[in-house]
């Protein structure tokens, strides 16, 4: 090795060996939602994983019992991102109660959240889940704690605009069905239907409701 080598070696920043297990793990995580967005379940192998990954199989196995496990932790992050984000938009104190619908509504199409990847990964979840119980008792875990929340706010501003014949829990289950819908719209029809257009169809579907706390948005919509 010449002396030009040496310099040059010495000047250029050196990678750390080794990651934290956490920064691994994630990793992972992060090139199963790929390999599923990509691949499928039926698709989506350990190997597959570790070679979106850059990881061993060893590795993989280090941090995940086995495929299913692999599996069920990802859609826990999922889950767990999603709900980490509404809950810090909803737990400011000085928002009102149709802030605070309004904030679980935002969560569900920021970008974050509502990538066409990660809802294409949402939609396997969901078609996997009556196979596997233990995806379904954990979404609907998830999914029960903000629909609580959500009928706790339907019922304030129930009561602050003195609206008559309304209930609280259809109103919740009607939004956790357009969330749901329009998660598949932006999935099938990416040119044609954004997060924005389920933004504003859902504040259509509030103004309807809720007159007197939400108002018609505007004609045009804003495209990403």
């Amino acid at each position: 090795m010449n002396q030009a080598q040496t310099d040059s070696d010495k000047a250029r920043p050196k990678k750390p060996r080794t990651a934290s297990k956490e920064v691994r793990r994630q990793q992972l995580i992060n090139a199963t939602i790929d390999s599923i967005a990509k691949h499928g379940f039926a698709g989506t192998t350990m190997t597959t994983v570790t070679r979106a990954a850059g990881l061993s199989i060893g590795l993989a196995n280090f941090h995940f019992t086995s495929k299913q496990n692999m599996f069920e932790e990802t859609l826990r992050f999922l889950a767990e991102e999603h709900q980490d984000h509404w809950k810090k938009s909803y737990d400011k104190a000085n928002l009102v109660p149709k802030a605070k619908l309004l904030a679980i509504v935002a969560a569900h199409f920021h970008p974050n959240i509502c990538s066409r990847k990660k809802v294409a990964v949402w939609y396997g979840f969901f078609g996997e889940a009556s196979a596997r119980a233990s995806y379904r008792n954990f979404v609907n875990e998830i999914d029960a704690e903000r629909r609580d929340v959500s009928v706790d706010l339907c019922r304030q501003i129930i009561h602050e605009g003195g609206y008559k014949n309304l209930d609280p829990v259809d109103i919740s289950f009607t939004l956790e069905g357009l969330y749901d819908g329009f998660w598949l719209n932006i999935l099938m029809y990416p040119g044609e239907f954004t997060r924005f257009d389920a933004m504003k169809r859902i504040q259509e579907y509030l103004s309807q409701i809720f007159p007197n706390h939400f108002e018609r948005p505007l004609e045009q919509t804003t495209k990403e």
